[in-house]
């Protein structure tokens, strides 16, 4: 047996198992330990403080050591620290959560689910969908569209709906029956001269003529992120989302709208199916909903979808679905209050106020040898790093340039993420433009040594 340290990094490395993460370099490099928070920032433990430019993981949207939050899990604590909501029981902070969220929610709702995770709120929304067809007679009804590089959760269902290949690979998904629409990544996608009007009409027209390749009675819904976050901050055409809607009604397939990294202001406004103009049928969220502080998540249900479940549960003798921490009364209080302060500070707008800024700020950085395109909405954003700028041309894949970069940020203390060719980031909801102004003074020096790095006669400043 190997001897293990007693530094918290190699106590990590002998006993952690790490999500999303190269076990192997993990063993040589070791993790960064975080030891505490404050507002946008954090600190690891050596004391070094990190602008934290992605909320986490999309998700911290209050920042950190906000008392208002931790008063309310402590007060919940005290008072009832569990119950559980299966059977009918309930609880005071569930019920006020669960009315505040179907009066807010996009769309028409009716009710809400709750979970713990987006991933688990997504697998939810599946079974639903199966549950609600054969109700109704239409067991055939079962495919589910997803999109390439969308990101919608890492359960066997959720990871099968995910459109990336190394999300897939050994782990024996995706499942029978789910099926993939194009990405709305114009930019990237779109044919030579096509506009992105034109661009977002052949998406639909692609995607109706799946539906009727496949047969209009086997597809059962279409799920989507408002704008696709882990495939790169996608952003798509103004038209998109319509002319995809009207598709889906034509052949009476359901909508789903993935607000888990959306939801809450993100995209400037408290929904991104707002934003994009997305009329779902049902709602998945997550992250935001407890400023991460504790696990939650929700599903909300359309009128119609609900009363089938009704009948059905009459039939069956019960709706037999649920998890242990269901409407978790500490997660409720403290999503309430979250949703109290989103309110209170009226975020939305502090948002769209910010978040032009850092839209401006980043497109200002275009100008690099190394960048291909700048995009985001709100508070999210990314950079695409291109090997030639004028055919975007992306660098090989071995160079790991997005890695580089992320790195070489890190070293400027900001923490952004790496995705493929390009980095993202989506800073906590409270920043100020000060701060932003930091976070972009960091990350063009960042850039700087990326370019230098692999563009060495082309970086900026260079002669």
């Amino acid at each position: 047996m190997v001897e293990r340290g007693n530094s918290l990094a190699q106590r990590d490395i002998g006993a952690h198992l790490h999500p999303f993460t190269n076990l192997k370099q993990h063993e040589a490099d070791g993790p960064l330990v975080m030891d505490r928070g404050e507002g946008i920032y954090v600190f690891d433990d050596t004391g070094r403080r990190y602008i934290e430019a992605m909320s986490g993981l999309w998700c911290t949207s209050l920042g950190f050591g906000e008392q208002r939050l931790v008063a309310a899990a402590s007060r919940q604590m005290a008072r009832l620290p569990f119950n559980h909501t299966f059977r009918g029981r309930s609880h005071e902070s569930i019920i006020e959560l669960a009315d505040r969220l179907v009066a807010m929610a996009p769309g028409k709702m009716s009710k809400a689910f709750f979970a713990n995770s987006g991933s688990e709120a997504n697998d939810t929304a599946i079974k639903l969908i199966w549950y609600y067809n054969n109700a109704i007679g239409r067991p055939a009804k079962r495919k589910i569209i997803s999109r390439h590089k969308a990101y919608h959760g890492t359960t066997v269902a959720t990871a099968s709906l995910t459109g990336f290949d190394d999300f897939h690979a050994d782990f024996n998904i995706p499942l029978p029956g789910i099926l993939y629409a194009g990405c709305p990544h114009h930019w990237r996608h779109a044919k030579a001269g096509e506009s992105e009007d034109e661009f977002a009409d052949r998406l639909a027209r692609e995607l109706d003529e799946l539906i009727q390749r496949e047969g209009a009675g086997t597809v059962a819904a279409f799920i989507a992120e408002p704008v696709m976050g882990v495939g790169g901050v996608i952003v798509p055409p103004r038209s998109y989302f319509p002319k995809i809607q009207a598709v889906l009604r034509r052949h009476d397939v359901l909508m789903i709208a993935d607000e888990v990294i959306c939801a809450f202001g993100r995209t400037g406004q408290m929904f991104g199916s707002q934003t994009l103009g997305i009329e779902p049928d049902m709602v998945t969220m997550a992250k935001s909903l407890s400023s991460a502080y504790v696990p939650i998540s929700a599903l909300l249900i359309s009128e119609p979808i609900y009363r089938t479940l009704v009948s059905q549960s009459v039939k069956l003798g019960l709706f037999a679905h649920g998890y242990t921490y269901s409407g978790h009364p500490v997660g409720a209080a403290v999503a309430l209050e979250a949703l109290n302060i989103y309110r209170e500070r009226d975020i939305v707008a502090h948002v769209r106020k910010v978040g032009a800024r850092l839209q401006n700020g980043l497109r200002a950085l275009a100008d690099r040898p190394i960048v291909g395109e700048v995009r985001g909405l709100g508070l999210m954003a990314a950079i695409e790093l291109v090997a030639d700028k004028a055919s975007k041309t992306p660098f090989a894949a071995d160079k790991r340039v997005a890695a580089f970069l992320a790195r070489a940020a890190q070293d400027q203390g900001v923490i952004i993420r790496p995705i493929d060719q390009c980095v993202v980031m989506a800073p906590p909801l409270i920043i100020t433009e000060s701060e932003i102004d930091d976070l972009l003074g960091r990350l063009a020096r960042a850039l700087d040594e990326t370019a230098a790095a692999f563009h060495p006669g082309l970086a900026r400043g260079a002669a």
